[in-house]
């Protein structure tokens, strides 16, 4: 058994392959002249674990030419974030469901396919391969553990994400709830945690995903406004577009930290134990 990778998931498949010590396959990546991208594996094995985030079309595109590459091999798919998956239903007519699209695309080449903490579950039934998703709710809560923090409250962003809130919380017995939103005019919103008070104490906003930041920078503002004594930023995919790093720095995020699905400067959480451990069963 061999671990290969696309370009954005090295460090993780690298992390995979010492969990499970095993090798992993070297790559060449590169594009033909017109812009089209190339690849070629290395020396290949009769069983291959392929490891590659969606972070893009260029991702998208890379990781199945890296299947197609494996041909031969029985393949398990390692995809730790999943680009499209956002789209998983039809709101308009002329919309296609990306999600349904993007899933079908990995039904071929390989036995089965795991996942990372998936935005929305019920893409799952879209793999025409058995796929299992896994959380990392545990793995953020043993980080935060080690970051010492004084009796902290964790807060979802909305009710749809208390359940990952509460997993996480479920590591230190915090307390947790979620945050919620009061339309005081037709320009002017609360944020509050629904149930607890914020006051004094060290807050910690946790989701599945960051995009811009724009929801939680607001969020921090108002906590701080309510007494909170510093404020926290914790997702598993750190997607982080339009500056969202700094967006949330400048609006008095004291930390901003994610895991490796998406590598970045900010990953703090690895996800190779948990996938290590999910593939060897």
């Amino acid at each position: 058994m061999k671990v290969i990778s696309t370009e954005k998931s090295q460090i993780l498949a690298a992390r995979i392959a010492g969990a499970l010590n095993t090798s992993i396959v070297d790559v060449k990546f590169s594009r033909f002249p017109d812009g089209e991208l190339y690849l070629a594996a290395g020396e290949l094995d009769d069983e291959t674990i392929i490891v590659g985030s969606v972070t893009d079309s260029d991702a998208l595109v890379q990781l199945l030419l890296l299947i197609d590459a494996c041909e031969g091999s029985k393949n398990h798919l390692v995809l730790p974030y999943m680009g499209y998956a956002r789209q998983d239903k039809r709101f308009r007519n002329g919309e296609p469901i990306s999600a349904r699209a993007v899933a079908r695309l990995f039904g071929r080449g390989v036995e089965n396919c795991i996942t990372v903490n998936i935005h929305e579950p019920e893409v799952l039934k879209y793999f025409d391969v058995p796929t299992t998703n896994l959380s990392l709710a545990k793995d953020m809560g043993a980080y935060l553990r080690s970051m010492g923090l004084s009796d902290p409250l964790l807060l979802a962003p909305d009710d749809g994400a208390l359940a990952f809130a509460d997993d996480v919380a479920s590591v230190g017995g915090w307390d947790y709830d979620h945050l919620e939103k009061t339309r005081l005019s037709g320009v002017e919103v609360k944020m509050a945690p629904k149930k607890l008070c914020a006051a004094s104490r060290s807050v910690v906003i946790v989701d599945d995903i960051i995009s811009t930041g724009s929801t939680i920078a607001t969020a921090a503002n108002m906590l701080y406004q309510q007494g909170a004594t510093e404020v926290y930023a914790a997702c598993v995919h750190g997607v982080l577009i339009g500056g969202a790093y700094v967006h949330l720095k400048a609006n008095g995020i004291r930390e901003v930290f994610c895991s490796d699905t998406i590598e970045r400067g900010c990953s703090r959480i690895s996800a190779a134990d948990r996938i290590a451990a999910a593939l060897r069963g």
